[in-house]
């Protein structure tokens, strides 16, 4: 996926909505910032987020960062690959380094993700 495509949330994560299911990662630019990711914690299918809580957690060898969720939902599915192997993370963030995908509840929720330019100007100022 072209990240000029997405929404991103502040806390970088990264949205792509075919009707009413969202796929959701990090972007590459969290992925630099963590470096080298060790361990990665997803939340279960079935579970209900809310946009803005805290959905899971990922480990890298300076950091225990959390993963918001940018929208509520029920997750339908989790990248199960990424278990064996979080390379996809950095080698492929917006492709085979997804996170979940998520039957989203609220489309209005969508208004207050920004755009790729809006998330780049975003971690400028960061």
């Amino acid at each position: 996926m072209s990240p000029e495509n997405l929404k991103f949330a502040k806390t970088h994560e990264w949205v792509a909505l075919q009707e009413d299911v969202a796929t959701i990662g990090i972007s590459d630019f969290a992925v630099k910032e963590l470096t080298d990711v060790v361990h990665l914690e997803l939340p279960p299918r079935g579970k209900v987020v809310t946009a803005g809580q805290e959905m899971g957690e990922i480990e890298s060898v300076k950091a225990v960062s959390d993963l918001y969720a940018p929208l509520s939902g029920e997750i339908l599915e989790v990248n199960s690959d990424l278990s064996n192997d979080l390379s996809n993370l950095s080698d492929d963030p917006y492709g085979a380094g997804w996170l979940i995908k998520l039957r989203i509840k609220n489309s209005s929720e969508l208004e207050r993700l920004l755009s790729y330019e809006a998330y780049q100007k975003e971690c400028q100022s960061h």
